[in-house]
């Protein structure tokens, strides 16, 4: 009977050591972010001193992704995984991880094979792509929903130009000031359509860009507003609001620059914090042209269609009085 167990004790041992060990390893994610993927690979009981006694071979289902042969010191491709690579002198230490470039990266179940002359043993790896949001859903709504309050609010601007003022405006400056607002708007509904929720990319780069930057013409439409209005003019108040909006435009554009470098939007307070001043100036500009506007009297008729009527019933009295 002992016998009998220690051979079989002998027979564990010696089919435990023809393997080699590779470390389960968890399902690896990658993103938007990753300029490079690692797919790791581990093997726990390598006892080779010279890459000859070691052979390696990634696959991706059927499909080779990268081949090494120590003796040969040679690592060969899949037609699909040109950017495939990993640290030959790491394969000594048991580390055979592969790196691919995010281009390469195909979600899957790859295959990690190693040989040590007569060992061998393989591992698979699951890689999974996980969506990163560039902006929170929150910060999506905020970005576009202060310039496009800042635009209502120049129409708002404009109605009490056009109504209040329009015995003194010419009919040049409206239409100009109609045109250049109709433009800013149609900008920014585009930028706000290339700009929908998602990950970091070219078209929303751009979406953001169309939102921001063309919110400096506000700047010129409040300040043309200002100047229109007769009884404004460049005040006290006038000026303290286009700083105020200045200093809204430069931050908002501070921060697209920040953001636009990163994959997700660290610095989108500062960007949505100069969105927000400049919907706030409009705002102000908006109530302030208003109060002036209400407190303003009635434009006077010309002197002359006064005087005449006057004259009559002076010159009527006078009669009168002879009789």
């Amino acid at each position: 009977m002992w016998p009998l167990v220690v051979l079989l004790l002998l027979a564990s041992a010696s089919c435990g050591s023809a393997q080699l060990i590779l470390n389960k390893t968890k399902p690896v994610e990658y993103t938007n972010c990753n300029k490079t993927v690692v797919i790791p690979c581990f093997v726990s009981n390598v006892e080779a001193t010279t890459l000859d006694d070691l052979y390696l071979n990634w696959k991706f289902g059927n499909e080779n992704v990268l081949t090494f042969v120590g003796s040969q010191r040679t690592s060969t491709t899949g037609n699909n995984f040109s950017s495939a690579s990993i640290v030959p002198e790491a394969l000594l230490e048991g580390t055979a991880s592969l790196k691919l470039d995010k281009s390469d990266a195909v979600p899957g179940n790859y295959t990690c094979e190693v040989t040590e002359l007569s060992r061998e043993g393989e591992a698979i790896i699951e890689l999974k792509y996980r969506v990163v949001n560039w902006f929170s859903p929150n910060e999506n709504i905020l970005i576009i929903i202060f310039p496009m309050l800042a635009i209502l609010l120049f129409w708002g601007q404009f109605g009490v130009v056009t109504l209040k003022y329009n015995s003194s405006v010419t009919k040049e400056k409206t239409i100009l000031l109609f045109v250049v607002g109709l433009v800013l708007t149609i900008v920014t509904i585009v930028g706000a359509i290339l700009f929908i929720p998602g990950e970091h990319s070219t078209a929303r780069s751009s979406g953001l860009g169309l939102i921001v930057v063309p919110t400096v013409i506000l700047i010129l439409l409040q300040y043309a507003a200002f100047m229109i209005a007769p009884a404004i003019g460049m005040s006290f108040f006038s000026i303290a609001i286009l700083i105020l909006q200045v200093l809204g435009f430069v931050l908002s554009v501070v921060g697209l620059r920040l953001c636009i470098l990163e994959c997700v939007a660290l610095h989108s307070p500062l960007l949505i914090s100069g969105l927000g001043i400049i919907a706030l100036a409009e705002l102000l500009g908006l109530v302030y042209m208003k109060f002036i506007a209400s407190n303003q009297r009635t434009i006077q008729p010309p002197r002359k269609a006064v005087e005449e009527p006057l004259n009559e019933f002076k010159e009527s009295k006078g009669m009168m009085n002879d009789e």
